[in-house]
């Protein structure tokens, strides 16, 4: 056999094995206007306050892999925390509650206080009940303003994209709860 032929031989069994797999079966094109894509894009700003509670009997944060002392003691590396934090229109926790971030964070550097964030903020109140935003990226905690992509979201914003910028409020540095503010930028149908 020669090489010519051996390759023909090669890219017939591989075409083949692609035809039998049905490879092609599981993408197809469908009409935008079955997902309500036909609407134009709308961009919405969403203002509301996080509050990580890591202290007294019903936090809101919990530790779930604590951090190595052996490597790094000032960045707390490998520390991560599960969390359903409430978001409430105002910095007071007693203020309206709009939804949860459900979701968590670690810490990912050894030598700064940064986190790697995941959440999803899940809206409880008016239209926007049922619906959420979700957001993954870093968080250099000790920076006056951070910003984190939004990734995606369900119901009203669907196909979400944009970004956060998160300040923090306040932290109460007798039990490390915090309150931080979230000004959420997105795009969706």
């Amino acid at each position: 056999m020669t090489t010519t032929h051996f390759f023909l031989f090669i890219t017939i069994l591989l075409h083949s094995c692609h035809s039998l797999t049905g490879a092609d079966d599981f993408v197809r094109s469908i009409d935008r206007s079955l997902l309500g894509l036909n609407k134009k894009e709308k961009v919405s700003h969403i203002k509301f306050y996080w509050h990580d509670i890591v202290s007294g009997k019903n936090p809101t944060s919990i530790e779930v892999i604590a951090a190595t002392n052996k490597i790094n003691t000032t960045t707390f590396f490998g520390l991560t925390r599960m969390l359903d934090n409430p978001l409430t229109l105002e910095p007071n926790l007693s203020s309206k509650l709009v939804g949860r971030a459900q979701g968590f964070y670690s810490s990912t550097s050894q030598t700064e206080a940064d986190l790697l964030m995941a959440m999803n903020f899940a809206f409880v109140d008016g239209k926007y009940n049922g619906s959420s935003i979700t957001v993954l990226g870093r968080n250099p905690i000790f920076n006056k303003v951070r910003e984190m992509p939004v990734v995606g979201g369900s119901g009203f914003f669907r196909f979400a994209r944009g970004y956060v910028q998160l300040n923090t409020y306040s932290v109460n540095l007798k039990t490390n709860d915090a309150i931080v503010e979230y000004n959420v930028y997105v795009i969706h149908y």
